[in-house]
């Protein structure tokens, strides 16, 4: 027997069906709890955080909805999966607990096979879910970070969520999708991390820079990708951060790669990236039109853009997608719904 790291919660008020379902689980390599009602429940959960609740809904001292109630009241207890017992034919209740938002239900008497395929089931769904919602909370976070550069300049505000947002409706015109894609917005978000050390008189000067400043400025690819090398979490974001000021004709820095030899997530936020810049005001420039910028970025292809990702950008221009994130942001400020 495998030993696994969930914790189970049994709340049964018969006791040699907690007792069967008890021994049954910890025979798979679960750590079982039991309780005889709510509330025998609730004082045990004042200890341990269970991984899953399965409950009976008929207890005395406090039934299953009633305990149901109180776990989802606690925001450290809203996420644990919790799965009904009810007896056979009570249809009712399989409605209301349904109506509640439990995750599931198992009718009595069930079968050894039946409890276990549930139980596993749903908690592969709960880490399933528990992995999607710390990447979002850490792609807000990254996002904040990112922003800190652009706060200091409310010119820029809003670069790093546009350009995220055309980089990925661009890439899902070429057909990309999961992983490739959540990796893309990771090196959109951070592509000008690398900016944070450099002094905003540089940053945002309103002139043209000088042969020094030009050299700082041109550091930030490699000096981004140096930051968050060593994190496992957003090592597919380094080619990103590094390459998206390459250029299509091996004009551009910091390796001077042509053509095929610039990583793709950089050829697609390296468009973006310069899309934005063209319709934003900016201390050295005015912003242009839509339409101009558009122009612009096709006379590119092949020059400063990859022709493939040029023709995305276009198709992604013609669903509207682009003038939709651009206008978002005129209207109030916020990112594309």
């Amino acid at each position: 027997m495998e030993k696994t790291e969930d914790t189970l919660l049994i709340v049964e008020d018969n006791h040699p069906l907690r007792e069967g379902i008890r021994e049954i689980l910890a025979n798979a390599g679960y750590t079982v709890l039991a309780a005889a009602n709510g509330l025998e429940a609730l004082d045990t959960m004042k200890m341990v955080s269970p991984d899953m609740i399965i409950s009976d809904i008929s207890m005395p001292a406090m039934d299953g909805f009633t305990f149901f109630s109180h776990v989802r009241a606690r925001p450290d207890w809203v996420t644990i999966p919790f799965i009904f017992l009810t007896a056979h034919g009570e249809h009712a209740e399989i409605i209301a607990g349904k109506n509640l938002g439990a995750e599931d239900y198992l009718v009595k008497p069930l079968s050894r096979d039946e409890l276990l395929t549930t139980v596993r089931a749903r908690l592969e769904r709960s880490q399933q879910l528990q992995v999607v919602q710390l990447r979002q909370a850490y792609e807000s976070s990254l996002t904040m970070l990112a922003n800190a550069i652009d706060e200091r300049n409310a010119a820029t505000r809003g670069h790093v969520e546009r350009v995220t947002g055309y980089a990925a409706v661009i890439a899902e015109e070429i057909g990309w999708q999961g992983r490739q894609l959540e990796q893309l917005r990771l090196g959109a978000i951070l592509h000008d991390i690398g900016k944070i050390i450099i002094q905003e008189s540089v940053l945002f000067k309103p002139g043209s820079l000088d042969t020094e400043e030009w050299q700082l400025i041109k550091k930030h690819p490699v000096t981004g990708a140096d930051m968050v090398r060593e994190i496992p979490f957003l090592l597919p974001a380094v080619p990103v951060i590094r390459h998206h000021h390459e250029r299509w004709d091996g004009s551009g820095y910091p390796d001077r790669l042509a053509g095929q030899r610039i990583p793709p997530g950089a050829r697609i936020v390296a468009l973006a990236d310069s899309f934005d810049a063209m319709t934003s005001d900016l201390p050295y420039h005015r912003a242009k039109s839509l339409e101009n910028s558009l122009a612009e970025i096709v006379r590119c292809a092949r020059t400063s853009f990859d022709p493939d990702v040029v023709a995305a950008f276009q198709r992604a221009w013609e669903a509207g997608c682009i003038q939709q994130i651009y206008d978002t942001w005129q209207i109030n400020g916020k990112g594309c719904p």
